[in-house]
């Protein structure tokens, strides 16, 4: 069935032309560049280049399986699918933990597995998939964060990156928690701060208090709590 947007733009967008080479490659490097700089603008791993770079790869690795299918009778689209496996392998390398046992770069890393399939999508000339996919993929990445952060800041349930001036004062943290409406899931120490005297904390919560959880914000509890003397920094783990 022939793609929807061939049609329109006819049969000079199709084939080995340079023409059709040339809207094949513009395409992928635009798409892959606008998710690039969107991520590039959030200090993550994968910037503007390595977006770009994953989009060209991945176009002409679909644009040789093409020339080769329609050359010698082949039926399956062998470097389109090392490709997509390579990328896959290079995506998930940047997935990382931070030292406040926050998992970081996994929207990235699907990110750039995505920018591949999409590019794939141009390659073998299914143009309204690719742009229909790519405007569903990119309200993701760039709106979604905001929609989560809004119904995460109203949940009873948030975690939160502790830091006390000694391990010593843990159970008395515990005890102010209980005394405030809070209840403790969840605690894992986290050991990049092994010998910096702190007690660090990843620390999970859930408001019981009905009071609380009508008058406080995860902020303004997180706020209360870092007045306390023994704490030496809190900050809510988004």
């Amino acid at each position: 069935m022939e793609d929807i947007l061939v049609k329109l733009l006819g049969e000079w967008s199709t084939g080995f032309g340079i023409g059709a080479v040339l809207l094949k490659v513009v395409l992928a490097f635009v798409l892959a560049m606008i998710t690039g700089v969107e991520r590039a603008t959030k200090r993550h791993a994968a910037g503007v280049r390595t977006f770009v770079l994953v989009a060209l790869v991945s176009v002409l690795a679909s644009m040789c399986d093409e020339y080769i299918i329609a050359t010698f009778d082949v039926s399956f689209s062998f470097i389109t699918g090392a490709t997509v496996i390579g990328i896959a392998i290079l995506s998930s390398n940047t997935i990382l933990y931070s030292s406040k046992n926050q998992l970081k770069g996994v929207t990235t890393s699907v990110a750039l597995w995505g920018t591949s399939i999409i590019s794939i999508f141009i390659g073998f000339e299914l143009y309204s998939v690719a742009l229909i996919s790519y405007v569903v993929y990119f309200i993701c990445i760039a709106a979604f964060p905001r929609l989560e952060e809004y119904f995460k800041m109203r949940s009873n349930h948030f975690e939160i990156h502790l830091e006390l001036k000694g391990k010593n004062h843990l159970q008395e943290f515990n005890e102010t928690i209980r005394r405030l409406g809070l209840r403790i899931d969840d605690i894992e120490i986290n050991p990049a701060y092994a010998n910096s005297g702190l007690g660090v904390y990843s620390v999970a919560l859930t408001i019981v208090s009905k009071e609380l959880r009508e008058c406080k914000t995860h902020d303004e509890i997180v706020s209360v709590l870092s007045e306390l003397e023994y704490v030496n920094y809190i900050e809510t783990i988004m």
